[in-house]
């Protein structure tokens, strides 16, 4: 099972940018997250192919499991 904690941003062509965080430390923070979140934004330091960052869409963690399937 793996974890990854998803932040979404709006861009400048108002389409959703995530950047993913794989094994997140558990609870998430929320506080920490939106601070975080607000710095990528007033540092301006990703792009995306629609643009720069804009705003804060959400954050989420987002829990895969995968189970293999035995072949006979």
């Amino acid at each position: 099972m793996s974890k990854k904690l998803e932040l979404q941003f709006m861009n400048l062509e108002g389409k959703t940018s995530t950047i993913s965080i794989d094994d997140p430390t558990e609870p998430v923070d929320p506080i920490a997250v939106a601070a975080a979140m607000d710095t990528i934004l007033a540092q301006n330091i990703f792009f995306s192919t629609g643009g720069d960052f804009v705003s804060k869409k959400g954050a989420r963690v987002v829990e895969r499991t995968v189970q293999n399937v035995e072949l006979i």
